[in-house]
């Protein structure tokens, strides 16, 4: 036994073999898939600030397009139906349940771009870490802004599924600005789509509100010129807003992760126009007013994100 002990401290060490460090573009690109293509149901906080909510989610996707519900736990009752990239939300408003059509954007597990090129120009991907989120390992991928008009992202992606289980928004100190993690998932098996339907009071009155919006025709009164680096438009509405005497144009620009809202609208005589910049959470604002229409930026992206934007639009005589 002694000699057995000793011919093992004296051996030659075994070459330990290192496996290859995952490419981080490859997890995120198999988490933006797997946010669409998989079957699943859980629970996810969502925090920004002091805003904490509890969301119920359940996905189904088995080739015959994506299927999704929200259900908010926490407070006003609230649901949301999505099929593919449309949206319904459902909301108690007095003795009615308030149903508004909408565009599916960066719904959380689904935060990333089915192109996971489209952010390398904006964005520096390295790999973390293996951590447990809601009982599962994650690998952990940082994304880093190659300039100051994007926040930080930290993400933790299943090992064995792929789908995000938790995504940080940082800002430039590292703080947390915004916070999407499971505290439970599970796959689905079943093919059974009775949970698809909002569980609201059907004594209450339905009414569809879609907000008249409209696919807007390309503006000959305004523009915008020059805008941050790695942004794009990929959507502009008019549409008419209860309380607006006027139609109010959107027009959202995304970098693949971030997005921004631009709103155009007619100064309305004797209200007070807007004008300045401030800050909520993670989201910023910046209003000015030209020619006669206010405008407004709106986007979870640093102020100088906003303000590039809100600069950029201008009007022709």
């Amino acid at each position: 036994m002694k000699r057995f002990l000793l011919a093992c401290l004296l051996a030659t060490p075994m070459a330990v073999v290192h496996a290859e460090p995952e490419d981080p573009w490859l997890v995120l690109q198999k988490a933006a898939e797997a946010a669409h293509d998989l079957s699943y149901k859980g629970v996810f906080v969502y925090q920004s600030g002091e805003n904490v909510k509890s969301v119920q989610i359940t996905h189904m996707n088995y080739g015959q397009g994506e299927y999704a519900r929200m259900v908010v736990l926490d407070g006003t009752p609230r649901e949301m139906l999505s099929q593919g990239s449309d949206v319904v939300i459902f909301s108690p408003k007095n003795e009615k349940v308030i149903m508004e059509k909408r565009r599916a954007h960066n719904l959380f597990p689904a935060v990333l771009p089915a192109n996971i090129q489209a952010i390398k120009a904006s964005y520096k991907a390295r790999i973390g870490a293996m951590e447990r989120v809601a009982g599962r390992d994650g690998r952990v991928v940082y994304l880093d802004p190659r300039d100051r008009l994007r926040y930080a992202y930290k993400f933790w992606a299943d090992r064995e599924y792929g789908l995000l289980l938790k995504s940080l928004m940082l800002n430039e100190q590292n703080q947390m600005l915004e916070q999407m993690t499971f505290s439970q998932v599970d796959m689905l098996e079943s093919q059974d789509m009775d949970w698809f339907h909002p569980n609201v009071d059907h004594s209450k009155n339905y009414i569809l509100e879609e907000g008249h919006a409209q696919p807007a025709e390309p503006s000959t009164g305004w523009s915008v010129g020059n805008l941050p680096a790695g942004y794009r438009k990929v959507e502009q509405v008019t549409r008419l807003v209860p309380g607006k005497e006027a139609p109010v144009t959107q027009v959202i620009f995304t970098d693949g992760l971030a997005s921004v809202s631009l709103f155009i609208e007619p100064l309305v005589k004797g209200a007070r126009p807007k004008i300045g910049q401030t800050a909520k959470g993670a989201t910023n604002f910046y209003a000015n007013v030209s020619k006669g229409y206010q405008i407004l930026v709106v986007g979870e992206v640093p102020a100088a994100t906003v303000t590039q934007i809100g600069s950029a639009v201008s009007f022709s005589k």
